[in-house]
């Protein structure tokens, strides 16, 4: 017998019928950045997200994320942060990659609501163009992230029922 079917199991929601959701993202490294944002919202709308339901806001970079995320969030069920960074001969990178995920994080605490960290922090191009899908036999992380953004909006639905 296991442990866990004595459990009361909360469920993920299964659909996205009536969430609002916002993706923010970076125009920076835009060739990886459009086919993470396109295959996030196909794949939104395959779990049910209306396109109307769907807010896109573009930042100039990577390191904008944060700023645009604290003021836009409050409007929406879930936030996607979608960004690229690759590493290049400076520190520059790392300071960015650990700025951004640190700041996402907090806000996501302090707001309440999800931020799916959809930022790519890559050692080479060709990293950020598998991870994109853009690259044969390679999956696109935009799934994953939508599906992220679902399932942790519904633990607000969940507190409000």
């Amino acid at each position: 017998m296991q442990v866990k079917s004595k459990c009361n199991v909360i469920s993920k929601l299964a659909t996205g019928t009536g969430l609002k959701v916002l993706i923010v993202h970076a125009r920076w490294n835009s060739t990886v950045v459009d086919s993470l944002v396109n295959r996030t919202i196909e794949r939104l709308v395959e779990l049910g997200v209306r396109n109307a339901d769907i807010s896109l806001k573009s930042v100039p970079g990577s390191f904008e994320l944060p700023y645009a995320v604290s003021q836009l969030a409050s409007q929406y069920d879930a936030v996607i942060a979608i960004g690229v960074l690759i590493r290049g001969d400076t520190m520059h990178f790392e300071l960015i990659a650990e700025a951004v995920c640190r700041q996402l994080l907090q806000q996501q605490m302090q707001i309440e609501r999800p931020i799916i960290f959809g930022v790519l922090a890559c050692n080479t191009e060709d990293q950020a163009l598998e991870r994109a899908g853009l690259i044969q036999g390679h999956r696109n992380l935009g799934e994953d992230w939508a599906e992220a953004a679902v399932e942790m909006a519904s633990l607000d639905v969940l507190k409000r029922t």
